[in-house]
């Protein structure tokens, strides 16, 4: 069996199966098609930030996965079962059941979303002038950490910053940089290690167990304890089951559950892996700190039963819990980004390996190498992809770097990523097709594509909001 692609003939192997998601669709969205006169006013608009187009200028939106899930028949069935009392709200208890079975830690407090439980997190543990190290940063992690007086410290394992490299956990802890760290700074200057499962900006790369038990072993050697970014812990738990020696027959369930063994606690994002459009927790095994976390989720979030979330948002997060663990999703929900990530591979056009869970990641310095990291070329990048075919997508490069807190200086990452991120359960193998071919598009006129300048900065995490325009 053969196929033209792109002018050339391939043979395509009838070994490989067709596999088709484990849903059927109920309710369909009209996506509006622009032109490309259309798109460029509104990329200009917006100061070529994907963040501030209109969403009703976006045909196919691959900006986040935060959020942008779609629901099942038993969630949306849960929101009609909402209890709204201010105070012990019925959906909380569930939505505690929920994470005491699937992730095993026995407290939790909700909040509005991922960030939320990050302050919480960051105002309990950290001192000013401590040191908080982990698996690479995260943008708003990282910013709760400073805005607490810590510094953080990446002791990630170099090849999480190589795009080539095939390692297959590339989320993993350098032990030995843990290790000098702690000798350097001291233990006692460590509120805490922040493990990422998966890792969001080295590409959506898996930590591995054995990784999690090393350092869960490590840090209890010196008394610290381990925080996770339990976001994208399934898609992790998807990995460690594909990947790692031993685990091929255990469901994904019951890895997740044994991944958060090795940790104290997590901060989530609900509007990931959990399949909500809001809402998140903080999650804990010491009973002191989850009394400081339900004094001051008061103070910002809520009541502690309800930390900001309505009670038909705890109940879809609660059932969304338990539809995120089946093999059968998590298997399609990888898949789908595979499909897209092995059609660009197919097709010669540099893109992170290995694939993430959540996400295929363009890397910017090999598509655009006539751009310097100044020119913004993942910024520039991404611009160019709507403009082209009206697909939306996010930069991660040095934009969301941002600026050294202390002098300013710009950050310069290794890696300068545009990523396209596949929403849950909401996009069909023929959206990929055309995104896949945008990129192509792209990638053929490369050499004609110029840089950005940044014409507006705003003080915190600037990749939201700043604007730029074409360097003349």
């Amino acid at each position: 069996m053969s196929n033209i692609i792109r002018g050339k003939t391939i043979v395509e192997s009838r070994e490989r199966r067709s596999w088709a998601e484990p849903y059927k669709i109920k309710m369909v969205e009209r996506l509006k098609t622009t032109t490309r006169e259309q798109r460029l006013r509104a990329i200009a608009e917006a100061g070529y930030n994907t963040f501030l187009l209109r969403s009703k200028d976006v045909y196919i939106d691959l900006l986040t996965d935060s959020g942008t899930s779609a629901m099942s028949d038993h969630q949306w069935a849960g929101i009609m079962m909402g209890d709204e009392a201010y105070s012990g709200s019925e959906n909380f208890y569930h939505l505690e059941a929920a994470v005491q079975k699937f992730y095993g830690f026995p407290y939790m407090v909700p909040t509005h979303q991922g960030r939320g439980a990050e302050h919480l997190l960051s105002r309990i543990m950290i001192r000013q002038g401590q040191t908080v190290p982990g698996n690479m940063y995260f943008t708003t992690t990282r910013l709760h950490q400073e805005l607490a007086g810590a510094t953080f410290v990446d002791v990630i394992i170099d090849e999480a910053h190589d795009p080539a490299s095939l390692h297959p956990f590339k989320g993993n802890v350098d032990l030995a940089k843990l290790q000098a760290l702690i000798d350097r700074e001291g233990a006692d200057n460590i509120p805490y290690v922040c493990v990422a499962a998966t890792v969001n900006m080295a590409g959506g790369q898996p930590i591995s167990m054995q990784n999690m038990r090393d350092v869960h072993a490590l840090c209890a050697r010196h008394g610290i304890k381990i925080f996770l970014d339990a976001t994208r812990a399934v898609e992790n738990a998807y990995f460690i089951q594909q990947r790692e020696e031993g685990y091929k027959n255990r469901s994904v369930a019951s890895i997740l559950h044994e991944f958060c063994v090795y940790s104290d606690g997590a901060t989530m994002s609900g509007k990931k892996d959990l399949l909500v459009n809001i809402g998140g927790f903080l999650a804990m095994r010491d009973p002191n700190i989850y009394q400081q976390a339900s004094s001051l989720v008061v103070v910002f979030e809520g009541m502690h039963t309800y930390g900001g979330l309505a009670g038909r948002d705890m109940e879809a997060m609660a059932r969304g819990i338990e539809e995120a663990v089946d093999d059968d999703h998590i298997r399609a929900r990888v898949g789908q980004v595979e499909y897209l990530g092995e059609k660009l591979i197919g097709w010669g056009i540099p893109i992170v390996l290995p694939v993430g869970g959540h996400a295929v990641y363009l890397d910017a310095k090999r598509f655009l190498p006539h751009l310097t990291q100044d020119q913004f070329p993942a910024q520039t990048l991404a611009a160019e992809l709507y403009i082209q075919g009206g697909i939306r997508s996010m930069e991660r490069g040095i934009v969301s770097a941002g600026r050294d807190p202390v002098t300013g200086a710009q950050r310069y990452p290794k890696l300068e990523l545009v990523r396209l991120t596949i929403p849950r359960r909401v996009y069909t193998q023929a959206h990929l097709d055309v995104t896949a071919e945008s990129v192509a598009d792209c990638f053929d006129r490369r050499a004609s594509i110029t840089g950005l300048t940044m014409t507006y900065e705003p003080q915190y995490l600037r990749f939201f909001q700043a604007r730029f325009e074409p360097i003349a």
